[in-house]
């Protein structure tokens, strides 16, 4: 490139010398430039659906539904129960069944989906009646909320009735199940999930009428709205989405303020994304256009986290349209990165069984032998039976990670 510095030397951590300023924004930024047109040329980010590809033997998927709506639907359902019981049949509600062996992946639309099992609860049947009870008091519950339209969090729904729920996990999981009844997505049922998700960098949007310029958030950054209906005017100058794995990698880049060197929005789900902040990531990501980079630690489970984001949850495959962020770049940090970049053996941690029995499981899962740089490294990572969390960077200088290994990885191009 005409102009452009030289790439600084190597040092015996695989980066360069410790003055930022030796490298080339411009140059570190061109193939991230490259992969945002190719994007463009590509068209719409428009997901496509179950209906336009036309896969049979799969549930109808959900979509997100106005209170009005909703409400309808539930009543209807309560209606078709107490013409049951008028009649003397009981009652009982049908639903998509949510387990694992109902799911599959569909390579046409690179995201996991239900199939089209039902579920049948019946009151009548002491082996499903208490969870047919917890089903009619949260339709009931939700009913309350979208006349009020008020949104509540899954603890504050739990708190209504703790002796029928017991622990929240029973009510998390019929919320689920009243989703799929519906036919909707659970942020139309106006219960969320409590804030857990992170955003700093170049983005400012609305959230519910305030602006938010996520520029000044500070080291802590700001945190994801838990109803993401509410968010609107997502604009900036941002080139990409660096996504990050932990909170502990997400502040350091945040207290370097990485974003201003590299216009970027930095996004942290803090471990297993929650449902508002993959939504967040899939509405940054549509509304400016630019592509997703993630770094994540080089473990089985910072690959699972990955496949979240990209493919979808097991537990929430019924909204895989909605939830699932597609072309998300592996960035780092990668099996391979480990000697390319000259990671010390007392940074690199041994797999325990588990550890290796999660990979083998990984190698054999679809979405992973469809892409052929992921099947690889997992190999590599199995087979050396050695891991490493992005932390590890540190051992070059607690500013390694924005100061070189970022930047040599975006100048490069190395991602998968």
């Amino acid at each position: 490139m005409p102009g452009a510095r030289k790439r600084p030397a190597a040092t015996p951590g695989g980066g360069s010398s410790r003055d930022a300023s030796a490298w080339d924004v411009e140059e570190v930024l061109q193939p991230v430039k490259q992969l945002r047109r190719k994007m463009g040329q590509a068209g719409s980010s428009r997901k496509q659906t179950l209906e336009e590809v036309g896969v049979l033997g799969v549930s109808k998927e959900v979509k997100n539904m106005p209170s009005d709506d909703v409400t309808a639907e539930i009543e209807r359902i309560c209606l078709d129960a107490v013409g049951s019981i008028l009649r003397g049949e009981g009652f009982s509600y049908l639903m998509p069944s949510r387990v694992a062996s109902n799911q599959m992946y569909v390579p046409e639309l690179d995201r996991v989906v239900l199939k089209d099992k039902m579920l049948e609860r019946v009151f009548a049947n002491s082996s499903s009646a208490r969870k047919t009870a917890i089903t009619t008091r949260v339709m009931a519950l939700v009913l309350e909320l979208c006349g009020r339209g008020i949104h509540v969090t899954k603890r504050d729904l739990f708190y209504t009735d703790v002796k029928l729920f017991r622990q929240q996990a029973e009510s998390d999981d019929v919320l689920d199940d009243v989703a799929c009844m519906v036919g909707c997505t659970r942020s139309s049922l106006h219960v969320v999930a409590a804030e857990k998700g992170i955003v700093v960098g170049r983005v400012i949007f609305e959230d519910d009428g305030d602006t938010i310029d996520c520029t000044k958030m500070g080291v802590g950054g700001k945190a994801i709205p838990p109803s993401i209906d509410r968010v609107t005017g997502v604009r900036g100058d941002a080139q990409f989405i660096l996504l990050i794995e932990k909170d502990a990698a997400f502040m350091r880049l945040a207290e370097d303020r990485f974003y201003n060197d590299y216009p970027c929005v930095i996004i942290s789900g803090k471990g297993q994304p929650d449902v508002a902040t993959r939504l967040f990531l899939n509405k940054v990501r549509s509304s400016l256009n630019i592509p997703i980079l993630g770094l994540f630690d080089a473990d089985p489970y910072g690959l699972k986290i990955l496949s979240v984001y990209m493919k979808g949850s097991k537990n929430m495959s019924y909204d895989s349209i909605n939830l699932t962020t597609p072309d998300i770049k592996w960035l780092g940090v990668r099996p391979s990165d480990l000697d390319k970049y000259n990671i010390p053996p007392q940074c690199r941690l041994e797999m325990s069984e588990h550890d290796i029995k999660t990979g083998r499981e990984l190698l054999e899962e679809e979405f992973v032998k469809a892409n052929p740089e992921w099947h690889k490294e997992l190999q590599l990572m199995v087979k050396s039976k050695v891991k490493a969390e992005i932390q590890a960077l540190s051992s070059f200088g607690f500013q390694y990670l924005s100061k070189h290994f970022l930047p040599r990885k975006l100048m490069e191009a190395d991602w998968v």
